[in-house]
């Protein structure tokens, strides 16, 4: 096997990941900003200042990751293109280290929701990947064009435009693919159950309570729940609750139970229910069981029986389906 081919196979498989991992990122940015903040809190790298930039910073990384693979598998300025690979999967590398040495961060969400990884299994797959870009770097003079140089400049740009429409689609709306437990179609209660070899259940820390009972077993065995999501009410949309009032009086005419979801206080959600004379009960939920359950403050999921039939962004409420 000549040092060519080698080239050329590192080079399709290091590319193709970066896709992968991009475009899987891509389509729910909200949540690999979750993931900066965790890195940048005060109990792994202290980067506090960085926390309210986490949107723009996840934005911005994804589509610089989804590019360079673009790059490098089009064979775009290939020296500074594998450098750059490289300087990436190097900060990865030093992340990931950290994570599982120290034991901050369990899940570095590095293809997002999609592929999940133990904090060790992370670094050995980016010492793997650090090693074949070590091959690139060496090989360079190999890494040419493989679809011409028109091709090579118009794909990533092409790429580009993409990833900015799908940012823009998905923070207006919600993730094209969902890959977490709350998916549509999804149950909770299984959800909640034990998988075998498993620490915790896919779905854990969901526990809905009022002042004085927990009524999770109430809201998942209801023949039909609407739930308005809103993991902070201070930083939501509070303007959104105008229409919710509307939606609420459709939803009790077919039957359905109404429930606020937040982990803020419930006297904040009171003055938003007096000012709009809602219709919902306030129950609290874990403020990153919430985040998980959908990427929108405020959202809306409808459930039949525990298990999930719909989900809308705030933005969408006019396209709610009431069965």
């Amino acid at each position: 096997m000549n040092l060519k081919f080698i080239t050329h196979i590192a080079r399709f498989i290091v590319a193709i990941t970066y896709m992968f991992s991009g475009f899987v990122k891509l389509v729910d940015p909200i949540g690999t900003a979750i993931k900066f903040e965790e890195y940048f809190s005060e109990d792994v790298l202290n980067l506090t200042f960085l926390i309210p930039y986490v949107l723009p910073f996840s934005i911005l990384l994804i589509l610089v990751e989804l590019l360079l693979g673009v790059l490098l598998l089009v064979g775009f300025k290939p020296k500074l293109t594998t450098w750059s690979v490289a300087l990436l999967m190097f900060v990865f590398l030093f992340l990931t280290w950290y994570s599982a040495y120290y034991d901050k961060v369990t899940d570095c969400g590095c293809f997002g929701d999609a592929v999940k990884l133990s904090a060790w299994g992370t670094f050995y797959k980016n010492v793997f990947f650090t090693a074949l870009i070590i091959i690139l770097l060496f090989n360079i003079k190999y890494i040419k064009p493989w679809f011409g140089k028109l091709a090579a400049n118009w794909i990533p740009f092409t790429t580009l435009l993409g990833g900015l429409f799908i940012t823009y689609y998905v923070l207006q709306h919600l993730p094209i693919i969902d890959f977490r437990p709350f998916a549509i179609g999804n149950s909770i209660p299984k959800g909640m159950e034990f998988v075998d070899g498993e620490d915790f259940p896919p779905i854990h820390d969901f526990i809905l309570e009022n002042d004085t009972d927990d009524l999770t077993e109430e809201v998942l065995t209801a023949d039909k729940a609407l739930l308005i999501i809103s993991y902070s009410l201070e930083l939501g949309e509070i303007n959104a609750f105008e229409n919710f009032k509307e939606l609420g009086d459709q939803a009790l005419e077919k039957g359905y139970k109404l429930y606020v979801l937040s982990a803020s206080l419930m006297e904040t959600y009171n003055e938003i229910q007096d000012y709009y004379n809602l219709p919902f009960e306030f129950l609290y939920c874990d403020e990153t069981a919430l985040k998980t359950m959908i990427r929108a403050n405020p959202g809306i999921i409808t459930l039949e029986k525990g298990i999930i039939k719909g989900k809308w962004n705030w933005t969408d409420v006019d396209e709610v389906v009431l069965n």
